[in-house]
């Protein structure tokens, strides 16, 4: 079991990429704790049955700064330490430039760049604490590769979570505290039909259409699942990444080359 008594924080877990990659992680022998902003009995119970006494729901808001605490302070009463962070909540909205909000734009980033943000450095301060290093993984997207005249704020969020993986990379590498993001390509999970709807909207499309192109482009011939992902998330959180830091793994079918 390549993370066997680790302890690992996952957010956005009620549902895919988290929980698919929770899943993985207990699996590979894991004490996990499963953040959502969803009360617990709304999506942790089926993981309590199976993990029991390795599983510890938390329900919190990442944009809340006594929440972030609560997040780190419950994983050590819990768990006692905290080994990894998989950094994946995350919000989706779109809209043409010319009609771009002042609070849209607020809520995007304090979701996607601000939580992100000041729970890895939450998280951080105690695995340095520890001085046992330790393994972060933020969710970026290919949509953080580029712009897209229809997504602006959300590929900005996206790029704003490759610059900050960087740039904490390179701050606790004395630490012995790597840091590595992933960007997933178009994922089939509850979010895409939110976004396919908006989609729709803008560019006059029936429903589904624009899933069902996006799929067809990718070079592989199909729209990823929550459990491509877990590959990924399972070898940034292992020893065999160990000399791997300061790096975004492109898990997108082939959408994106670099």
């Amino acid at each position: 079991m390549k993370l066997h008594d680790k302890v690992a924080i996952l957010t956005g877990a009620a549902s895919g990429i988290g929980e698919a990659v929770a899943r993985r992680y207990l699996d590979e022998g894991a004490r996990c704790v499963l953040v959502d902003v969803k009360p617990a009995h709304a999506f942790a119970q089926p993981l309590v049955e199976r993990y029991a006494e390795r599983v510890h729901v938390v329900t919190a808001d990442i944009t809340r700064r006594d929440d972030i605490a609560r997040i780190v302070t419950s994983a050590v009463d819990h768990f006692g330490r905290i080994d990894v962070l998989f950094n994946n909540a995350a919000i989706f909205d779109m809209r043409p430039l010319l009609d771009e909000s002042w609070d849209v734009f607020d809520h995007l980033f304090a979701v996607n760049v601000k939580g992100m943000f000041f729970l890895m450095q939450a998280v951080a301060q105690r695995m340095v604490d520890q001085n046992e290093g330790g393994k972060i993984i933020n969710m970026s997207s290919q949509a953080g590769r580029r712009g897209e005249a229809l997504v602006a704020h959300y590929c900005a969020t996206k790029a704003a979570v490759l610059s900050y993986t960087q740039s904490a990379a390179l701050a606790l590498a004395p630490h012995r505290i790597n840091v590595n993001g992933i960007a997933p390509g178009v994922i089939d999970t509850p979010m895409w039909e939110h976004v396919d709807a908006l989609f729709a909207r803008y560019e006059h499309r029936p429903l589904g259409e624009k899933k069902r192109l996006v799929g067809q482009a990718v070079p592989l011939g199909r729209m990823g699942l929550p459990a491509d992902l877990t590959g990924a998330a399972l070898f940034l959180a292992s020893s065999d990444a160990d000399y791997i830091t300061a790096q975004t793994l492109n898990v997108d079918g082939g959408n994106w080359m670099s």
